[in-house]
């Protein structure tokens, strides 16, 4: 196996007796369904990225913060690295590319139960042209996997990073879903960090403007089940939230007045459904997500609109966050 940083618990000697805190930012990438937004939440310990089995969910920047005695991680979820089709697709790698020479560190999360593909190796290519930024290989989904699979995989890795030119700083086998190993990650990304005070205060776990997190659940849940027929041609923008008046203190009200935008008219139907149920049902589920994530009853307006094309037209995309 040669000189393969591969650990299953840290060994590394305390630096002095007087503790160094450190703060920094690290983001995860890696193809979609490779386990990004999972790891994500299991840090933080709290649902924050949207998870999806589908590419490019994740369109805003969700920071989640891992507060630690010793340190603070801040965790920038970037959107998905693809080949750009439209100048949606060219705007989201631009984003990525300047957000990676940014960070302290960036984890490439590659599943266990899949071989190295043509995807993984376009990311890796990119990687390696971003020379000063540590990264740790993050091996996901281990659960799924027997131990030789495992190895076989650690060794691959270990490869592609010698084939395009450059040392992984570590290679970290994790299942964020038994929670096996997220803390020892956590425990090799902090090394990593530059010194220096908390950025955040203790209470936040996210920076994430609440509206955006919310146009995410909506957007979230009007995905479900219609996937196939609209992968990515929905964009939701909250317009306005405001306390509902004449409310009793004990009992508040928050209206929420939310747009769904489209990018053409027979999209309608498919996003309202028969007699308007599925959208009655869209805003069910998200508003529960939304009640949950603030602590307080909403009341959800949900309205479908069509925006002709937005994910190629550079002024709609501006109106609509990106």
């Amino acid at each position: 196996m040669g000189a393969m940083s591969v650990r299953s618990q840290s060994t590394e000697p305390s630096e002095s007796s007087e503790a160094v805190h450190r703060a920094g930012f690290a983001c995860f990438v890696g193809r979609p369904n490779a386990g990004k937004s999972t790891l994500t939440n299991a840090l933080v310990g709290q649902k924050v990225a949207i998870t999806a089995n589908q590419p490019q969910t994740t369109r805003h920047t969700v920071r989640g913060i891992v507060h630690r005695e010793d340190a603070q991680l801040i965790l920038v979820d970037t959107p998905g690295l693809h080949k750009p089709r439209t100048l949606l697709g060219e705007r989201l790698n631009d984003i990525v590319r300047t957000t990676w020479a940014e960070v302290d560190v960036i984890g490439f999360c590659l599943p266990a139960n899949e071989k190295i593909g043509p995807g993984d190796r376009f990311i890796a290519k990119e990687l390696a042209g971003i020379r000063k930024t540590p990264k740790v290989a993050i091996v996901t989904k281990t659960d799924l996997v027997d131990s030789k699979t495992l190895a076989e995989q650690l060794i691959a890795i270990d490869q592609l990073g010698k084939e395009l030119g450059f040392e992984w700083a570590e290679i970290v086998p994790v299942s964020a879903v038994g929670d096996k190993q997220v803390k020892l990650l956590a425990d090799l990304l902090v090394p990593l960090l530059p010194e220096g005070p908390a950025l955040y205060p203790e209470g936040d776990l996210t920076d994430e403007p609440e509206q955006i997190m919310i146009a995410e659940l909506i957007r979230e849940a009007a995905l479900e089940g219609v996937r196939d027929e609209l992968p990515h041609s929905i964009a939701v923008v909250v317009e306005e939230m405001l306390p509902r008046e004449d409310r009793p203190a004990d009992k508040p009200l928050l209206d929420i007045h939310a747009n769904l935008f489209i990018e053409r008219p027979s999209q309608k139907g498919i996003i309202i459904g028969p007699k308007g149920k599925r959208l009655k049902d869209v805003g069910i589920k998200s508003r529960k997500q939304i009640e949950a994530l603030l602590g307080t009853p909403v009341f959800l307006d949900l309205h479908v609109k069509v925006a002709k094309d937005w994910q190629r037209d550079p002024k709609q995309l501006r109106r609509l966050g990106f």
